[in-house]
């Protein structure tokens, strides 16, 4: 449910003043309030971003988990005036330079997000051309059914059609090519 403003746009500086134990987002300077993830979504967070910290221990790229406040800019927007602040379920990031306080300022190089009924319509709409239009690489839509969409950049600026795959499946991530994320453990026990 969107937070009610006069003007009716947030940037990072006013995000930065409400309380710590509340999780926002803010989409085209608008805000969201993001209700608690059910155990079957943290579920499988826990086991997709424990697959990609395994393997990037050592290596100059991180994988974080939310809370965790992405900062993505549009046409030069400070940090602090960024309209668009979201809480992706896992962000592999490769350049530390945009690592700050809370989060990451700047384009990531892939994004996962697991969807819940009540956030499906923005994981699929709102967040998917955000992600596009920022340039990240790699997009990932995984349903707690067992489906995961992989959304890859072509061209440089659009997705191109889902690579889909089930629960029992592998997915060899584009952008680390000897790393395969294996869907069956992710997906035991849901």
């Amino acid at each position: 449910m969107p937070m009610p403003k006069e003007n009716g746009k947030y940037t990072y500086a006013d995000y930065l003043t409400w309380p710590e134990d509340e999780r926002w987002e803010i989409i085209d300077g608008i805000a969201y309030m993001q209700a608690a993830p059910s155990w079957q979504h943290q579920a499988i967070s826990s086991e997709l971003s424990a697959q990609f910290v395994n393997y990037l221990r050592g290596k100059s790229c991180k994988a974080f988990t939310a809370p965790f406040d992405l900062r993505l800019p549009e046409e030069n927007e400070k940090d602090e005036d960024t309209k668009n602040v979201l809480q992706p379920d896992i962000v592999v990031v490769c350049s530390k330079k945009g690592l700050k306080g809370t989060g990451y300022y700047g384009v990531p190089e892939l994004i996962i997000e697991i969807t819940s009924p009540a956030t499906s319509r923005k994981d699929r709409l709102l967040k998917f051309n955000k992600y596009e239009k920022a340039g990240v690489k790699e997009y990932w839509i995984v349903e707690p059914e067992g489906v995961v969409s992989v959304f890859k950049l072509q061209d440089g600026n659009r997705y191109g059609r889902p690579e889909l795959y089930g629960e029992k499946d592998k997915i060899k991530v584009s952008i680390f090519p000897d790393l395969v994320i294996d869907l069956e453990p992710v997906f035991a026990g849901i």
